[in-house]
């Protein structure tokens, strides 16, 4: 089986602190939201942190990832009505709350400074809020429109529907979507990503928006693409896929049916590296998963279950011969087994 084609960038991008001062934040967070840190504890965290200008860096990013689960149980008295996804670290969370409270003056870094952040990380997901349809943080939806066209949302997903008498219009307005058009010979379907309009040609296919670029798998059919800044258009037919920017469209290459998988809630891993694995996951939580280097090139073969993250990182640690570790109930490692080397 082809592997399956991974898009998007760790939250830090090429940026991103060394693994093992990510991990010594995530350590240190633990420490000091616990009750069994001290003054002493406090005063040796103020010197790493200021050690180097990569251990700031590292604390922020832990910091918003926390927060990312922490501003919304931060308003919700009651658990049960946050996110299934969150519901196991919340009964955590909840039972800490005390001492979170007291970390909220730690050396003037802004440990809450998120909290009015709640649970829109970013500028560009307002407009998702505010879409027709959309999915959250490790949901899979699907829904059937009024002409019979059914779509199906990955996580952290969101579309615009604007149907006229003359076109059927979707706008994609962040994450994936897999869509089987419904018949109407009178009114073409379309699709408009930030890069260009794709014009579905009786099919099945999926769209994921990237940062600067847009995915597309076509598995029946085809599907024309029009790039915004183009003057020509490309078709795409089934069993192929390509990558487009709004000036150019990449040389189409075979479509991986691994790609659309997620709609029915798993993730195929044929011969993927554990950190493109890893990397898929962490689109399903809010909170981190990371690998550490000396394992992140392994090869992996299997079927994960994207709507239970932490199943899916146990059967992972198992195929990969890793071992997963959990400083904070939102910070996930997966490390070299020790158990596993030869004596």
């Amino acid at each position: 089986m082809a592997t399956l084609p991974i898009g998007g960038a760790h939250p830090l991008a090429s940026a991103s602190p060394p693994h093992d001062v990510m991990e010594q934040a995530a350590e240190w967070y633990a420490l000091l939201i616990s009750t069994d840190a001290v003054a002493a504890d406090r005063q040796r965290w103020h010197v790493w942190l200021d050690a180097h200008p990569s251990h700031r860096q590292a604390w922020t990013y832990v910091e918003q990832v926390s927060q990312r689960i922490l501003a919304p149980l931060r308003d919700t008295p009651d658990p049960r009505l946050t996110t299934d996804t969150l519901h196991a670290a919340a009964q955590r969370v909840m039972r800490r709350r005390r001492a979170l409270a007291r970390t909220a003056t730690l050396a003037g870094v802004g440990l809450f400074g998120w909290l009015g952040w709640r649970q829109t990380p970013l500028g560009g997901l307002a407009a998702a809020w505010r879409a027709d349809y959309r999915a959250a943080t490790g949901e899979i939806r699907s829904a059937t429109l009024s002409d019979g066209t059914r779509v199906w949302l990955n996580t952290a997903s969101a579309f615009n529907q604007a149907y006229q008498p003359d076109l059927r219009r979707l706008q994609l307005v962040q994450g994936e979507i897999l869509i089987e058009t419904g018949p109407d010979h009178t009114r073409p379907f379309v699709v408009d990503t930030a890069q260009g309009r794709l014009r579905a040609l009786g099919t099945r296919f999926t769209v994921r928006q990237e940062q600067g670029a847009t995915l597309l798998a076509v598995y029946q059919g085809a599907v024309e693409i029009r790039p915004s800044a183009a003057a020509s258009s490309v078709i795409i037919t089934a069993g192929q896929q390509t990558r487009y920017t709004a000036t150019t469209v990449a040389p189409a290459t075979a479509a991986d049916p691994a790609r659309e998988a997620w709609s029915r809630g798993d993730l195929v891993a044929a011969d993927l590296s554990l950190q493109e694995v890893v990397d898929e996951l962490g689109r399903y939580t809010l909170g981190h998963i990371g690998v550490a280097p000396e394992i992140a090139q392994r090869r992996v073969f299997g079927t994960f279950p994207l709507r239970d993250v932490d199943a899916a990182l146990a059967m992972l640690a198992q195929a990969a011969q890793a071992q997963v570790r959990r400083p904070l109930p939102w910070w996930t490692t997966l490390a070299a087994d020790e158990r596993a080397r030869p004596h």
